[in-house]
Parts: structure tokens; sequence; C-alpha cells
């Protein structure tokens, strides 16, 4: 009986460690007791700092949560091209990865198009309901897609025109027509401006092309320029820096990066952090923690006024009280 009792709590000690052994909490410890590997496609419209960095944070957040070993990113670049993007998006459905993160909204709608099955999260997406079509948006895009947005407060990024130029009569709004989210920026931005009693004009480039031709012509007829998050624009910063310091133009920019090239400040997001939410949210979606489909898009809460000292030097602005110098 003794000896019976005996390989009785053995065998429960056993069960135990067992039990113990299993349990890693987090969904990433679920992925290391399982030894799934998740297969994460990531389609990134163009390469400039703004979505370099979110697509880092997108990365850190998903090996942070489920663990190096146990997720594997095929990241391609669709060099500013929607058709790559496109061919990009239906050569990770043709794989079946697990996941599609499309950083911006050309890589967004390539992915929706390409595939109603797989969990697509966008990121550095303005207006999700303008890009995709969905009247009386309210949050959640519904079906397999939602995300993170890069959308700042815009009357307030309007109002930083008058801030720091305050003799400035007629803006420049400079952006690329191809991009749904920089449409629905300008048509914004210059409602605000037209209230404040700015005169507006849009001036307009199809592809990095036109750029130099256009930011000059820009500078020619306004005495401010405004340039929302614009991916071309992005990928074309320097480009447009050289033109608007000859013809000392100042620049109110739209994201952090485009504002170190050519800017005098911005109502800057953090894409980084940007990034790494949306990898929070892919982390609970592959982990069955959370339905894409319920899935509130998310922005950041906390954008700061920031100004380029350098470029504001070269301008003769002072930047007024409120504006944090950045280092980008």
């Amino acid at each position: 009986m003794k000896k019976i009792i005996t390989l009785l709590l053995a065998a429960m000690m056993l069960l135990s460690l067992a039990a113990c052994g299993s349990s890693n909490g987090g969904s990433g410890g679920d992925a290391a007791a399982d030894g799934e590997v998740y297969n994460v496609g990531i389609v990134q419209l163009v390469q400039h700092d703004a979505l370099d960095k979110a697509t880092k944070g997108f990365q850190d957040a998903l090996v942070k949560e489920l663990g190096e070993d146990h997720v594997s990113f095929d990241f391609q670049n669709a060099s500013g091209d929607s058709a790559n993007c496109a061919t990009i998006a239906n050569g990770f459905v043709a794989d079946g990865v697990d996941l599609i993160m499309a950083n911006a909204t050309p890589a967004l709608l390539a992915a929706a198009n390409a595939t109603t099955e797989i969990p697509i999260l966008g990121t550095s997406v303005t207006d999700y309901g303008d890009a995709m079509g969905i009247k009386d948006f309210d949050g959640v895009v519904g079906g397999n897609v939602s995300g993170t947005s890069d959308q700042p407060p815009l009357e307030e990024q309007a109002a930083m025109v008058t801030e720091l130029c305050p003799d400035a009569k007629t803006v420049a709004i400079l952006y690329c027509s191809a991009e749904p989210n920089s449409v629905f920026q300008a048509k914004a931005v210059r409602g605000y401006l037209e209230d404040a009693g700015l005169t507006v004009i849009e001036k307009t480039f199809s592809d990095s092309n036109d750029v130099v031709a256009v930011t000059t012509s820009a500078c020619d007829e306004a005495d401010a320029i405004y340039i929302p998050t614009d991916n071309t624009a992005a990928s074309s910063a320097d480009a447009i820096g050289k033109v608007v310091l000859e013809k000392k133009v100042p620049v109110i920019a739209g994201e952090e990066g485009l504002m170190a090239a050519c800017g005098i400040a911005t109502l800057s997001i953090d894409y980084y952090n940007l990034g790494y939410a949306t990898g929070e949210m892919a982390a609970k979606i592959l982990t069955g923690e959370a339905d894409i489909s319920t899935m509130k898009v998310e922005y950041d809460p906390s954008p700061v006024k920031k100004y380029n000292p350098e470029i504001c030097e070269q301008l003769g602005i002072d930047a007024p009280e409120g504006y944090v110098a950045s280092e980008a």
C-alpha cells in the first residue's frame, strides 16, 4: 500500500512540474509553449524616415510580445509604386502569411484588395474612412482590416502657420495628388486656413519627377507653404528643402522627418510609437486575444509642437513659447 501511495505522489509531482513549465504568462509564452511561428508580411510604400520608424516599432513590439523565435517577417518595399504594393500583397496571400502589415495608404488599399481573409493592419494611414470609402466612419473598419492612424490635429497644424508666419497672406498647400491621405488633409487644412482669412492655393505633383518644379512654383506664389504627411514629399524632402531655403519660404510640415529636411515646424507624432502600437494589436490578433473585425483604429494621443532650430535661424524665425526643439 505504501508503495502505491508513493508512486501516486510521484506522479502528481511530475504533473505539477509539467504544468508549471508550460505556464509562461502572456501571448509570447503561449507561442513559445506550442512552438508556433507566425509569418507576417510587411508591405511598405516607400523608404523614408517616418515609415521606416513605424516598421521598426511594429517589428519590435511583435518580437517582444511573441518572442523572436516565434515570429518571422517578410519585409518588402514597393519603392513608391502602388502597382508594386499590389504585387507584394498578392504574393503574401499566395504564401499564406498569418498577417499583413501595410505601411501607408496605398499599401493598405492593395492589401485590402488582395484578401478578405488574412488580417490586415495598416499604419501611417491618415483617414481609414476616406481611404476605404466608408461613409460615417465610426473608428471600426470591420472585416479583416484595422490599424493605426498618423493623423495629427489638423486644425492645430493649420494654426501653426499664423503662429510662426504672422505676416503671411498667401499659403500654398504642397502635396501629391495621387495620395488619398494627402488629398484629405489638404481639404481640411485649406478650410481652416481660409477661416483664418488667408488666401490658399494648392500645388500638386503626381510623382517625385514633378516635385522641384511644383515646389518652385509654390515658392514664387506664396508667403508660406504647408505640406501634409505625404509619402512622395517625404521621400523628396531634401529636394524640396533646397528650393524653399534658396527662396527663403517657410514650410510647416505634417511630420518631423519632413520638417528635418525642409520645414520650420510641425505638430509631431511619433511614428515609432505608432508602429509599436500596431505591433501590439497584431500580437493580440495572432494569438486570438482580439478580433480584428471589432478593433478600433488607434491614434497617437500626445502630438508635440516641434521646431527646426537650424532652418528657423536661417529664415530669421523665432519659435513661440510651447514649441520644443527637434533633434531629428
